[in-house]
C-alpha cells in the first residue's frame, strides 16, 4: 500500500499509519481520500488487528484542517470536503479494528476531531489541543461538536467550541479526551505497546465491544442493552470463546484465531 500523504507499516497484526504532511500535517481532500481508502483496505486485512494512527514530526498529529484549501473553496466546494471528512471520520470511528492516536504535537480542529474518532488516544506531554474554528468564523464540521460533548459532557464541550483556546495535554487528561499522557520519547512505543495488548485479544469480542459502546453511547439504554445481548451472542458463537474458556481452564495463554 503506497500512498502519497501517508506512511503505512504492518508488523505483528498492527498497523502503524503517519499522517505524512510536514511541519504540520493538515488534512486536505487528498488525505481524506487516501485515509477513507486505507481504512476499507485495513478493516478487510486479517493481518492488522489493531491500528496506531499518528502524525509525521513532533510538532503536529494534525493541526486542523488545510486552510488554503478551504479558503479556495466556495460554499458547494466546502460542502463537499465537509461531506468527505465527516465520512473519514465515520469510518475511522466504525473500523472493524481498534484504532489508538498517538498524539504527537498539536491536534487542533480536525486534527482533534479525527482524535475523537478513534478507540483510544495518548498524547506526549507537550501536546496541545483546540478548536479554534469559532475564530475564524466557522465552526467544527467534521463532527467535532457531537464527539466532544460525549466525552466531556456538554458545558465543556461548549467552553472548548466557544472560546478556541488550547489546552494542555494534563488538562485534556482530566476531561477524558485522552486515556495516557507519556513523554515524547515514548509515545509511539506505549501506543504500539497498547495496540499489540489489543492484536493479541479475540478480534471479534473487541469489535463487538466497539459496536455495543458505540451504538449505546448514541441511544437510550433499553436498546443498548438489546445491542449488547446480540453483540454477546455474536462473540459467544466464536470458535475464539471455545478457546478462550478452554485456554482458561488449562492454565494456558489462548491462540485467537479471529474466527
Amino acid at each position: 500500500m503506497t500512498y502519497e500523504h501517508l506512511l503505512v507499516e504492518i508488523k505483528d497484526y498492527v498497523a502503524t499509519i503517519t499522517i505524512n504532511r510536514p511541519p504540520v500535517n493538515p488534512l486536505n481532500s487528498a488525505v481524506f481520500k487516501e485515509l477513507g481508502d486505507l481504512i476499507d483496505q485495513l478493516d478487510q486485512n486479517d493481518e492488522v488487528r489493531a491500528i496506531v494512527l499518528t502524525g509525521s514530526g513532533e510538532k503536529a498529529f494534525v493541526a486542523g484542517a488545510d486552510i488554503n484549501e478551504m479558503a479556495s473553496l466556495d460554499l458547494a466546494g466546502i460542502n463537499q470536503m465537509n461531506k468527505i471528512s465527516r465520512t473519514v471520520f465515520t469510518k475511522v470511528e466504525q473500523s472493524t479494528k481498534p484504532i489508538i492516536a498517538a498524539i504527537n504535537g498539536l491536534a487542533l480542529g480536525g486534527g482533534l476531531e479525527l482524535a475523537l474518532a478513534c478507540d483510544l488516544r495518548i498524547s506526549t506531554e507537550r501536546a496541545k489541543f483546540a478548536f479554534p474554528e469559532v475564530g475564524l468564523g466557522i465552526i467544527p464540521g467534521g463532527g467535532g461538536t457531537q464527539r466532544l460533548q460525549k466525552i466531556t459532557g456538554m458545558g465543556v464541550a461548549k467552553e472548548m467550541l466557544f472560546f478556541g483556546d488550547m489546552i494542555s495535554a494534563e488538562r485534556a487528561y482530566q476531561l477524558n479526551l485522552v486515556n495516557n499522557v507519556v513523554p515524547q520519547e515514548e509515545l509511539l512505543a506505549t501506543a504500539q505497546e497498547w495496540a499489540a495488548k489489543l492484536a493479541a485479544k479475540p478480534p471479534i469480542a473487541l469489535q463487538m465491544v466497539k459496536v455495543a459502546v458505540n451504538t449505546g453511547s448514541n441511544t437510550d439504554i433499553d436498546s443498548g442493552l438489546i445491542v449488547e445481548a446480540a453483540c454477546f451472542g455474536n462473540a459467544f458463537s466464536t470458535e475464539d470463546r471455545k478457546e478462550g474458556l478452554t485456554a482458561f481452564v488449562e492454565k494456558r495463554q489462548p491462540v485467537y484465531a479471529g474466527r
